[in-house]
């Protein structure tokens, strides 16, 4: 899970009832609501113009330029398991901060962001061990909110090493794990086509 919001002092966010409360970023995705650490979130933008990549996967949707740095965009339905996601009025691509190794940021695809949440540890079950439409290891738990249930994304797991290893290969326009390598790389307006 991500580290608690600090409050003034350097010292844990309370809630009032003296537990530690986490902020997540709440959104949808086919139906289901889902939330990630506000501390991985760095911006949300509108659902614009991907370029596509040849011989990905499918749930690596494309890269987008973002101010002059090419950002993977990963679509998290397709990525548990699902359809592709359909492109809606309210769809949106969440900008996060992985730590692996070394600072990444990764563009997920959601369907609609709905708010920032603060839920207290004793509001947040474990993860359940079967039924649920995504791996338990994509999941930090379960959080209780206004009588219902938030899965709350573990989303280094979900957005796992072996994926990022491909995506890390992406720049190069290598793919050892896919078997693929693309001809050399093109630049076009800031974005490396390949």
């Amino acid at each position: 899970m991500t580290d608690p919001i600090q409050a003034p002092g350097g010292h844990p966010a309370l809630d009032a009832t003296g537990g530690e409360t986490h902020q997540y970023l709440t959104f949808t995705l086919s139906g289901e609501m889902f939330a990630v650490g506000i501390l991985n979130v760095k911006e949300i933008i509108e659902y614009g113009t991907l370029t596509e990549i040849p011989m990905m996967p499918p749930f690596i949707r494309g890269v987008i330029n973002l101010r002059g740095r090419v950002v993977p965009v990963i679509d998290l339905s397709a990525r548990f398991g699902g359809r592709q996601s359909e492109i809606g009025k309210r769809t949106c691509i969440v900008i996060v901060e992985l730590a692996a190794g070394e600072q990444r940021e990764l563009g997920i695809i959601v369907d609609a962001v709905s708010e920032v949440l603060e839920i207290p540890r004793n509001e947040i079950e474990p993860p359940p061990s079967f039924g649920a439409k995504i791996r338990a290891d994509f999941i930090a738990g379960m959080g209780k909110v206004n009588g219902k249930f938030v899965i709350i994304l573990k989303i280094d797991r979900a957005l796992s090493s072996d994926d990022l290893a491909a995506l890390t290969t992406l720049d190069a326009g290598v793919s050892p794990a896919l078997g693929y390598v693309s001809p050399p790389a093109i630049e076009a307006g800031g974005v490396t086509a390949v």
